[in-house]
């Protein structure tokens, strides 16, 4: 005889709800009072890696609080000196989570819209972050150039090369930002996954959820010297890309349209800069 549907699942999801929303009462808390705390320190804190390593540490508190446990594996892959860290995008979670990942030496490379959002654009400004405009193209280009000129200046960054992310899990298009100012300060590249956040923190606006997330860094991809900087730049995208791709464990989704971001204005205007 044919059987019913079950209807345990939905039962079991209902029973949940409350504890799920309570958790999310929780840690919207969490995350304004740590954002206030993170903020407080960076405002007082005198000089620029002081201030990173507190922001450090109060991620790294904040995923602890959430019940969400960070595991890294491969920090032996970050060279010494001056990289570029370029990583999949899954979740506005990326970020803290690469701040509680990597030493307080790195800069993030930031949408511009992040500067106007309350206490997080003032506290990313205290940490030394670099904002793009991704919609005004003369602007876009001041922003490109000044990225570079702080690459230039020595600086390591981290840069989320795909410029969004959606609710499919996948790698979208890489934009050449990234790697144009890798070729142009003649540093490498350094691949790295994130793996847990599109689950913690659904870009669908789903409730945040405790969880395992995990940062992988992958061996570091040096410029070649025996090409041309844009075809250098490419280069490092397809080997950066292909790198990610071969661990991540996700569709490639390159054939999606991602929106032009500043990023790519960068090889625009990388000859403004030498």
């Amino acid at each position: 005889m044919p059987q019913e549907p079950s209807t345990s699942a939905p039962r079991r999801s209902l029973a949940l709800l409350p504890l799920r929303l309570a958790f999310s009462l929780y840690a919207a808390a969490l995350f304004l009072v740590m954002g206030i705390g993170a903020l407080l320190l960076a405002t007082a804190l005198p000089g620029l890696e002081r201030r990173r390593a507190a922001a450090r540490r109060m991620a790294r508190l904040l995923l602890v609080g959430a019940g969400m446990r960070l595991t890294v594996r491969g920090l032996e892959h970050l060279p010494s000196g001056q990289c570029v860290v370029v990583a999949n995008h899954a979740s506005y979670l990326d970020g803290p989570v690469f701040t509680a990942a990597l030493p307080a030496r790195f800069g993030f490379v930031i949408k511009r819209e992040m500067a106007s959002v309350p206490l997080a654009g003032a506290f990313l400004k205290r940490i030394g972050s670099q904002f793009v405009e991704r919609f005004d193209r003369r602007r876009s280009a001041a922003d490109a150039l000044r990225v570079l000129r702080t690459a230039s200046a020595g600086q390591s960054l981290v840069f989320f090369p795909e410029g969004t992310f959606t609710p499919t899990p996948g790698l979208l298009k890489f934009h050449s930002g990234a790697f144009t100012t890798a070729a142009r300060a003649g540093c490498p590249v350094v691949p790295a996954v994130v793996r847990g956040t599109r689950a913690a923190l659904s870009p669908r606006g789903e409730l945040p959820r405790p969880g395992r997330l995990e940062v992988q860094i992958l061996p570091p991809i040096a410029p070649p010297d025996d090409v041309p900087p844009a075809q250098r730049a490419a280069l490092l995208r397809e080997q950066a890309r292909a790198a990610i791709l071969s661990v991540l464990g996700e569709p490639d989704l390159s054939s999606h349209v991602a929106p032009v971001t500043a990023a790519d204005l960068v090889e625009g205007v990388g000859d403004l800069a030498e």
